[in-house]
């Protein structure tokens, strides 16, 4: 008896089920000696093309232009090309659109969409996290998973909502399987990132968890260690003051530690009531 073949619904469902675990490469049946490739000659190079000037167009509507590199061009080339590009936005609708054409980081590929951010634009308080899960790709917006659901109550205690606060990740994509982004990764979203937050201009920004704090800090000691003190942001021509917390996927797996989350809470509290009397 013949087997049936699989439609197409179930073979894009089984390709899904892939990315999501972190698959992302395809292999033949039959073996390969990639070091016996690599040892071979390089065919001989086409005499080169003299391609015709480009011709540059404005944006159309405030839209930003693509960005011309691909993910396979050199990750400097790319991070130089990106901060190029970001100090071109002029608003945070700009930024995100220039950020939906971007095809320097090849996360783009494997994510389902774009996790750009959530909240409040105008609000004195920013979080920034290190990059969305399954469900903020599903959803196109961070923090909406279990860890989501827990910072909105870790908010609510101190008597915020996502109306009084801006949120988004130092990587807008879901890395595949959840893995942790690769620094080169990291280095080419990275100048998206700081646009972001100097169009947003917050009072405070809050780091959460140990890869944003180190990246937008520049603080190498353990998240532990850094959490619950105030340090300065120097990304911003104004002062900002930026608090370091855990993440609340952290908070997930050691719950203990929620104690060490609600005095930095209270200090986040502490300093927007002082913030208010001052005014």
């Amino acid at each position: 008896m013949m087997e049936a073949r699989p439609d197409h619904a179930q073979l894009v469902a089984l390709f899904d089920f892939y990315v999501a675990a972190g698959i992302d490469m395809a292999l033949d049946e039959a073996p390969h000696d990639r070091f016996a490739e690599d040892a071979r000659p390089a065919p001989p190079a086409a005499p080169p093309q003299i391609a015709a000037p480009a011709v540059a167009r404005p944006a159309e509507d405030g839209v930003a232009r693509a960005l011309p590199l691909a993910a396979t061009a050199p990750p400097d080339e790319v991070a130089e090309n990106a901060r190029m590009r970001a100090r071109e936005a002029g608003t945070l609708a700009e930024l995100e659109a220039m950020v939906a054409a971007f095809e320097g980081c090849a996360l783009k590929r494997t994510a389902k969409q774009l996790v750009f951010a959530d909240g409040n634009p105008q609000a004195e308080i920013m979080l920034v996290g290190e990059a969305p899960g399954a469900e903020e790709d599903r959803a196109g917006k961070p923090f909406v998973g279990r860890a989501g659901q827990l910072l909105d109550r870790m908010l609510a205690s101190v008597g915020l909502d996502r109306s009084h606060v801006y949120i988004a990740n130092v990587v807008p994509w879901r890395p595949p399987g959840n893995r942790t982004p690769t620094p080169q990764e990291v280095a080419i979203c990275l100048p998206f990132t700081l646009r972001q937050i100097e169009l947003c201009a917050p009072r405070i920004l809050v780091t959460l968890g140990a890869p944003a704090t180190q990246t937008l800090l520049g603080l190498k000691e353990g998240i532990k260690r850094v959490r619950g003190r105030w340090v300065a942001y120097s990304g911003l021509q104004h002062p900002v003051r930026a608090l370091p917390m855990l993440h609340p996927a952290y908070l997930l797996r050691q719950p203990i530690d929620k104690r060490l989350a609600w005095r930095d809470l209270r200090l986040l509290r502490r300093a927007l009531d002082e913030a208010q009397v001052s005014e």
